[in-house]
């Protein structure tokens, strides 16, 4: 991990954090550990524990919190709506992989994404898991960054929300993966479930279309 000092996003991110007396994080969609080292550069000093269903980045991932006693590594897996496994397609910058197809016009504007393989990872519901890895009386916060699949976690995480304090998801201005649903219908979604917004961290902005293409929610449970 770098010296970069946390950026003005992160810190008010760790801020709703400390706010909510967050402790235990669930980073699912881990990837290489970028977010769990992002936490750690803004002053978070609570648990991690990361889920991440590449091979190749899991591998990075398990690296990247070897020398922190305070962040887990899940086995590799999959969170979703069942306990089925999943076929992820790798794209050759692999944050962008996802067991969705890009939508047309995506395709042609993150090119440099295509996919250029595939693997089989298994899949859990979040409910199915979280005993193992959250211990009882501690703040959650779930953060759900799944390329396009963040409702699913969603839907395998309803049996345990009364458990989560916090979630971040990924919210799409312009959906990237075909069958994704956009910012309103995740908004609405978490409505429906009791958690309200406390704050947006604008993501991907393209360039060549001058179009924020995503961003981050927080939504708190009320």
């Amino acid at each position: 991990m770098t010296d970069t000092p946390p950026s003005e996003s992160t810190q008010r991110l760790i801020r709703v954090l400390e706010h909510h007396g967050i402790d235990r994080v669930l980073d699912v969609g881990g990837h290489r550990g970028e977010y769990g080292q992002r936490l750690r550069r803004g002053g978070y000093a609570g648990a991690i524990t990361s889920f991440e269903p590449q091979s190749a980045a899991h591998a990075e991932l398990v690296e990247a919190a070897a020398d922190d006693p305070l962040w887990t590594v899940a086995p590799r897996m999959a969170l979703g709506d069942s306990d089925v496994p999943v076929t992820l397609h790798l794209s050759a910058e692999t944050d962008m992989s996802s067991v969705l197809d890009f939508t047309a016009d995506m395709a042609k504007i993150l090119s440099s994404s295509a996919y250029v393989g595939s693997e089989v990872a298994s899949q859990k519901r979040l409910e199915a898991v979280f005993a193992k890895h959250v211990r009882a009386g501690e703040q959650v916060l779930l953060k759900i960054d799944t390329q396009g699949t963040e409702h699913r976690v969603l839907d395998g995480a309803r049996g345990v929300l009364g458990r989560i304090a916090l979630i971040q998801t990924e919210l799409s201005i312009v959906p990237v993966y075909r069958g994704e649903p956009d910012y309103r219908a995740m908004i609405h979604r978490l409505d429906e479930l009791g958690f309200v917004p406390v704050l947006f961290i604008p993501g991907y902005f393209n360039r060549r279309t001058a179009r924020l293409i995503g961003m981050d929610g927080v939504f708190a449970r009320v």
